[in-house]
């Protein structure tokens, strides 16, 4: 008598898995803003004279290929975040290591994301 939510309460989000429509929406995004990224930065790295260092260095040493380049790193490991957290929710049965598994590829994300602007910002300065 003591769990008495209706499923429509669950559904419209008031029940305990409130936060499972922001997740879906946020993730959904993510991929969204992803597709116009790739082909820009596919397009980009196609148009280049010639693909080595040098040229991939004054490359990014564009303003707006710098910008890009750092919202490519963090929205693409956002969204690899998300993606392995539904996974191990799905998947994962026993609670304990399925919170441990989503905190490690928080953090390894997270660090992740952390090290790839870094290193962006490093080359754009020209600081290699």
């Amino acid at each position: 008598m003591k769990n008495l939510r209706s499923p429509l309460a669950k559904a419209k989000n008031w029940g305990p898995s409130g936060d499972a429509a922001h997740h879906f929406w946020i993730q959904r995004l993510t991929a969204l803003a992803l597709v116009p990224m790739v082909i820009w930065f596919c397009l980009s790295i196609a148009l280049l004279p010639e693909v080595t260092y040098p040229v991939l260095v004054s490359w990014l040493q564009f303003p707006f290929n710098t910008i890009m380049m750092i919202l490519v790193v963090i929205i693409s490991f956002k969204h690899a975040d998300m993606g392995m957290q539904v996974i191990f929710e799905d998947y994962i049965s026993k609670q304990s290591i399925r919170i441990t598994a989503i905190l490690t590829v928080k953090f390894i994300s997270y660090f992740l994301m952390a090290a790839g602007v870094f290193f962006i910002i490093k080359i754009a300065l020209g600081d290699h």
